[in-house]
């Protein structure tokens, strides 16, 4: 039997979702939880990488399993809640096709970056800013990137993704308030590092160190020297995965 668990994470404790030898992960810790709590192992397969400290409000994976009492659904999900780590909550399970994968079938995934530019103490999971950026111009920078192009230059380099080429269908910026502001975009699929080095490009443009019609230059580059440097992780989201078909709660 195939499920889909729906997972929300405080990315600081782990590097990252995938697991790696000898530090700490969030696909680890899934992983352990749910193969107590069925008392078999259990290997789960995610819809996509974070990287270390990007959290989660809307993360799906998938495993599989040989029996799941239907019945007993709600009290299997508190008891798998009462093995995760704090920083973890499993909030939904869904009955999926046998063939279902929650990375291949995603069909789109959203994420959100936060930005402060006073001290705040409750900012912890956004970037502290030293200026006040023109929230106008980056978004007319941003309108390059809507469309599907090849993102090369906001690209990790060492990668070993076939393509680099990707759809977007949202790249925005809005202001909170008067000293918080987020970045918000939507794509088919991400590149390794591809939002935090959209996101510290395109803060260039809202302090004024470059243009607008800079941005799609760099685009163009496929180079990602060209770009600006990346932003910390700890203020990165992943908001939303969708499917092509209803998830229904079990």
């Amino acid at each position: 039997m195939r499920l889909f668990v729906q997972l929300s994470y405080d990315g600081s404790p782990f590097c990252g979702w995938q697991f790696q030898p000898n530090v700490p992960s969030v696909q680890q810790e899934v992983e352990r939880a749910l193969s107590i709590a069925f008392g078999e192992p259990v290997t789960v397969v995610g819809a996509g990488r974070t990287d270390t400290g990007v959290n989660a409000r809307h993360y799906i994976a998938h495993f599989d399993v040989t029996a799941w009492p239907l019945e007993e659904s709600a009290r299997i999900l508190r008891k798998i809640n009462a093995i995760l780590p704090p920083a973890i909550v499993a909030e939904a399970f869904y009955r999926v096709a046998d063939e279902a994968h929650a990375r291949f079938d995603a069909v789109s995934r959203t994420y959100r970056y936060f930005i402060h530019t006073v001290k705040d103490p409750f900012a912890r999971h956004s970037c502290r800013l030293w200026f006040t950026p023109d929230v106008a111009a980056m978004n007319r920078a941003a309108e390059p990137m809507l469309g599907r192009h090849d993102f090369s230059s906001f690209e990790k380099t060492g990668g070993a993704n076939k393509t680099s080429l990707c759809t977007v269908t949202e790249a925005r910026w809005e202001a909170l308030d008067s000293e918080h502001f987020v970045f918000t975009i939507t794509a088919d699929r991400f590149l390794r590092n591809m939002v935090r080095a959209t996101v510290g490009t395109l803060l260039e443009v809202g302090r004024g160190r470059r243009a607008p019609e800079w941005v799609g230059e760099v685009l163009a580059a496929r180079n990602r020297s060209e770009a600006g440097q990346s932003v910390i992780g700890e203020a990165l989201f992943l908001e939303e995965i969708r499917y092509p078909y209803p998830l229904q709660t079990i």
